[in-house]
């Protein structure tokens, strides 16, 4: 999800130049401040308030409109959204099939507008700013990100002994960089929110090189994979949207004031739309995989459920499960060895646990011919955001400041 929102200094006589950002107001936890020019517009749904440098004085921007509220709440519902839409790709999966007729065009189209809605909430200039404020801390976050979860996902796939084509999808999945439904669920968990955001926007970037170089490496050994194609694919449906929609910004602020209200809504429905889809192709294969697990009438409901469990759909879930745990838990020691504080450490977990499963779904249906390639990334989309927000309703009522941290070295 990318959310838009602004923050504006206060007017008071203080320089506009010292604003300290934190999550839920707690000006305190963060070790080094962000100081960053105003105006910058962030990805997520709730507000984050600043505090003018030098006081306690805390403003926030105006009142937002009633019906930019609803919207606002209406896109975090996304977990809910890809939820339902499994549930109907399950029970009807001829209801996606207007959408997965025109696929992969229709994923990639699909993704690529997504990611132009995040493009136009962003403000590159000052995502830079930040960069170059804190650049240890966000350098250390993109590292964990592309060394984690690559080698979670090609050790999970051994150790479960996937199939080649589930393989595959699971290192493809761990191979993407980190989602933007992370934001939002570093907020709720009181994390560090700013270095969540740059850390998305990073990973995003560098997902043109680092995604299929780690992915060939990792997958290579299963089938082939062709890694300039999956550079170009990544760059036409992941980056050109994104620099696109910030130049749109930057050229037509106007029109994009009015669009940007919409443009979370549209980019979480157009992902659940995506994810369900995608799930809805595999579904025939699964129930096959059921109805096999089923034939035996005079089994108990325990071994019937443990009979089901054992076939592809188990493995998956368990695969992708697994992946997304180890990678919560290990961002999170990762970060706390590194001896960040405990919002570093929360937003250093979420990030690196939670992917853009969107992207792998449309990498694996445009560059790979088993359909079952994008079965984990497609699972991931509901699985991941399940757990993940889980996570961040638990942090949310775990004070960051009660946390005992090591010292943490400064950037």
């Amino acid at each position: 999800m990318s959310l838009s929102f602004r923050l504006t200094p206060t007017s008071s006589p203080s320089p506009p130049s010292h604003l300290r950002f934190s999550p839920l107001s707690r000006s305190n936890l963060n070790p080094s401040p962000i100081h960053c020019p105003s105006p910058l517009k962030f990805i997520f749904s709730s507000p984050i308030r600043c505090v003018t440098g030098g006081s306690d004085h805390v403003s926030v921007t105006r009142a937002r409109p009633g019906w930019e509220n609803a919207l606002s709440a209406a896109a975090s519902l996304y977990p809910l959204y890809v939820s339902v839409g499994g549930v109907v790709a399950c029970l009807k999966p001829s209801a996606f099939q207007w959408f997965v007729q025109r696929g992969p065009t229709s994923y990639s189209l699909s993704l690529g507008l997504i990611m132009l809605a995040m493009g136009l909430t962003l403000e590159l200039k000052d995502l830079f700013s930040l960069f170059l404020q804190r650049p240890l801390s966000i350098l250390f976050g993109c590292v964990a990100q592309y060394t984690i979860m690559p080698a979670l996902g090609t050790l999970i796939s051994r150790l479960l002994g996937l199939p080649p084509p589930l393989s595959v999808g699971l290192i493809l999945l761990a191979c993407c960089p980190g989602g933007t439904a992370s934001n939002v669920v570093t907020l709720i968990a009181q994390g560090d929110v700013p270095l969540s955001i740059v850390m998305t926007v990073c990973t995003t970037l560098g997902a043109v090189l680092l995604t299929p170089l780690l992915t060939n490496i990792l997958a290579g050994t299963y089938v082939p994979v062709d890694a300039i194609k999956l550079s170009i694919s990544t760059m036409q449906v992941v980056v050109a949207p994104i620099l696109l929609g910030s130049y749109f910004q930057s050229a037509f602020p106007g029109a994009v004031k009015v669009v940007t209200p919409f443009a979370p809504l549209f980019a979480v429905l157009a992902s659940s739309l995506l994810a369900c889809s995608v799930f809805s192709e595999n579904v025939v294969r699964l129930k096959s995989s059921l109805l096999g697990a089923s034939s035996a009438c005079d089994l108990s409901t325990f071994a019937h459920v443990q009979a089901i469990l054992s076939g592809e759909l188990g493995l998956v879930i368990l695969s992708v499960l697994l992946l997304h745990f180890a990678g919560f838990f290990l961002g999170y020691i990762a970060s706390a060895i590194c001896g960040s504080r405990e919002p570093q450490r929360r937003a250093v977990s979420i990030e690196v646990g939670m992917q853009n499963s969107s992207l792998g779904v449309v990498l694996a249906t445009s560059h790979f011919t088993s359909p079952l390639v994008a079965l984990p990334p497609a699972m991931s989309a509901v699985i991941m955001n399940i757990m993940g927000s889980s996570l961040g309703f638990i942090w949310r009522h775990i004070d960051p400041s009660d946390q005992t941290t090591a010292p943490q070295i400064n950037d």
